[in-house]
Order: C-alpha cells, then sequence, then structure tokens
C-alpha cells in the first residue's frame, strides 16, 4: 500500500470516529501517524521517488507575496495590473503553467509579487505541480489567496484544507511550546496552563508514536493535539494570508458587502481596476515594512530612496542595509522622528523634534530619519 493509500485510509477512519472525550486519545494518534505520512509525501527520502522540479525564482525585493488560487481566478490579471509584467492571460483554465515573478512598488518598498500557477484539489498529493506550487509559497512572506466571487465558499475551504496538509498555517501563531530532546531521563511535561483541548496521556502517546521518549516539554498555552504534532515536527509555517475576491463586478452590492467584513478578506476587480489602492495599502500593513530615510551631515534627508525594513529592526539593520562593512565601523547615530501615522503610533526618538543619539540596538520606526556616524 503506497503513502497516498495509507493517508486516504487514515481520514475515512478520522472521519467515521465520532469526536467526543472517549475518542480524543484514538484520533490524537491517528493525526499524528497522519502527519508523519504527509511529511513522507512531500519530502521523499529514497533515491528514486525524485520530488520533481521546483520553481527556481530568486527572492527578491524588501518582500515576497505569493498569489494561490484556482485556475482562472484572476492571479495573472492581478500580477499584471499591479506590476510591469506581463504574464499570460486567457479565457480558458492552466493559462500559467510556470511561477513568473513580478515587482510592485509601494510607499519607496520593492515587493516581489509570485504568480503560482492555479491548484487544484489534491495538491498536496502531488496533482496539477500542486507539491512545487506549494513548496514555493513557503518562501514566502505573505499569502494572497485568490478567490472568484461568482463562485461558491467551497473553493476557500478546499484551499485552506490544501495548504493546511503541506504544513503552511494561515494566519496563525507558532503554539508557545517548549520541545527539548535529552538522551536519558524519560518524558517530563510541564505546564503552566490548564489543558482542556489535549490531555497529558494523548500527548505522550503522540512522543511515544515518534519514538520519543526522552524529552522534556513545556506548555505555556492551551493547545490543541493538531498544534502539538506542528511542534514536534518542527517544519510548519506560520504565513498571514489575505483573501482577495475577484470578480465583484458580477455579483450585487449585497454579496460584496458579506464578503468584505469577513476576517482577512478584501474584494477587488481586476477587469475594472476597482480597489486596488487599498489592497496595495493592506498588503504594506499585513508585511509589517518601516520606511527609514538616511541623511548625511549637513544635507537634507534623502526621501527619495528609503531602507524597508521588518518592523522591530534596529539601526543594525539600517547599517546592513546601506553596507555590510558599515556595523564594524558603527561609532553613534542620530534619529529623528517621523510623522507619527495610525498605523506607525510609536515614536523612536525621545527627544522630537531633536535627534536622539543611539547606538545599534536601538529599535527603528516608520518613516524614521537616520544619521550614521563611523570611527
Amino acid at each position: 500500500m503506497g503513502i497516498v493509500e495509507k493517508i486516504k485510509e487514515i481520514e475515512e477512519e478520522m472521519a467515521r470516529t465520532q469526536k467526543n472525550k472517549a475518542t480524543e486519545y484514538h484520533l490524537g494518534l491517528l493525526k499524528a501517524k497522519l502527519a508523519r505520512y504527509r511529511a513522507q509525501l512531500l519530502e521523499p527520502t529514497g533515491k528514486s521517488s525524485g520530488g520533481g522540479t521546483g520553481f527556481d525564482v530568486q527572492k527578491s525585493g524588501d518582500a515576497r507575496v505569493a498569489l494561490i488560487g484556482f485556475p482562472s481566478v484572476g492571479k495573472s490579471t492581478l500580477l499584471s495590473k499591479c506590476t510591469h509584467t506581463q504574464s499570460e492571460t486567457a479565457a480558458y483554465e492552466f493559462t500559467t503553467l510556470t511561477a513568473i515573478p513580478g515587482v510592485l512598488e509601494y510607499e519607496g518598498a520593492r515587493i516581489q509579487l509570485l504568480d503560482l500557477p492555479g491548484i487544484v484539489e489534491g495538491a498536496s498529493q502531488g496533482r496539477g505541480r500542486g507539491r512545487q506550487v506549494v513548496a514555493t509559497a513557503k518562501t514566502a512572506d505573505l499569502i494572497l489567496i485568490m478567490l472568484d466571487a461568482t463562485k461558491s465558499e467551497e473553493q476557500r475551504r478546499l484551499l485552506e484544507i490544501e495548504l493546511d496538509a503541506v504544513g503552511i498555517r494561515l494566519n496563525k501563531q507558532k503554539p508557545d511550546v517548549v520541545f527539548k530532546r535529552k538522551t536519558t531521563g524519560g518524558i517530563t511535561i510541564n505546564k503552566t496552563v490548564p489543558l482542556t483541548k489535549t490531555d497529558e496521556k494523548t500527548i505522550r502517546s503522540i512522543l511515544a508514536s515518534y519514538k520519543l521518549h526522552n524529552c522534556d516539554v513545556m506548555i505555556r498555552e492551551d493547545i490543541t493535539t493538531d498544534e502539538f504534532i506542528d511542534v514536534l515536527i518542527g517544519t510548519r509555517k506560520y504565513l498571514p494570508c489575505l483573501y482577495v475576491y475577484n470578480k465583484i463586478d458580477a455579483i450585487s452590492l449585497e454579496q460584496v458587502d458579506k464578503l468584505a467584513r469577513q476576517d482577512h478578506t478584501l474584494v477587488i476587480s481586476c477587469e475594472l481596476g476597482l480597489n486596488l489602492e487599498y489592497l496595495y495599502e493592506r498588503i504594506w500593513a499585513e508585511l509589517g515594512l518601516v520606511k527609514v530615510y538616511t541623511k548625511k551631515r549637513g544635507a537634507h534627508p534623502d526621501l527619495a530612496d528609503p531602507i524597508c525594513l521588518r518592523q522591530g529592526a534596529t539601526i543594525e539593520g539600517v547599517c546592513n542595509g546601506i553596507h555590510r562593512s558599515l556595523a564594524a565601523n558603527f561609532r553613534y547615530a542620530l534619529v529623528w522622528n517621523g510623522v507619527v501615522t495610525p498605523i506607525n503610533q510609536g515614536k523612536s526618538s525621545k527627544f522630537n523634534p531633536h535627534a536622539q543619539k543611539v547606538g545599534l540596538n536601538h529599535h527603528v520606526a516608520d518613516d524614521d530619519v537616520v544619521s550614521i556616524f563611523t570611527k
């Protein structure tokens, strides 16, 4: 029996099993076995079973956004509208057969948009180049799930299932669990909160199914069985996601309003160019980028070419953004506050409007002006 058949057999058994307190232990073992088989399917260990050729697209710009969706939902049209890249579009499905990159320039940042081929149901098991599509999606900083507003909500659920099956967790935080292997001493489980969604017996049985008999586990939040398995496997990707409904010009205003009120969702029309500017704003906010302007001594700040960094970046990141050798010869930096906006509530400098003298570990905020002095 192949891995795909084993996965199907376990999924059927889980569907037949009633979910209650008595079956929780049995379901936990099935979930652990299912996760192990899926990992083998995605990362084959045999020499003869190659994983296929991936999409070798070099990561460039300040961030990467992957466009994922079923065929013919408007991914290529959106890429052509947002960037200067022409991705082939047509009225038939599977027009795009490989990953096509483009660059969205917004707020001084260069954001790489990746138009991936449309995925089909069963992509997590390798159908329709699905394995390569989702493997490339794991390298992104943000996922845009493109949906057809004229079709049912089932498309959204199916895409979530496919991405979940390959270890991509959408709009979720990594569980606050510390897992550490050791050579002797058995299994030690400590928890700072009561567990209501799983129990210690299930956790021990999952550890045994992975042949882990000596380890320390510290649980700091009320986790589920699935979340504990994710921690054990350790290859899960937790990515922010935006659900983008296209073709809103073909549905009623009431339907548009209903879709737009859902969490992490926005509505657009690529054909008519509706709401695209708001899409850029949401992409910028979800990526969590900050702009920092540089200033030479005795000159005005260079507002034409900002350095884009992640939220929480320090002066050291600014130095590396200018030149890698700058941090080694760093003496001090002067920071002026930028304009405080609703998105950027924090102030980096304490002495606004005057400059603050700071070191390498100082955290910068959006629109800060930085002047760096070397030895």
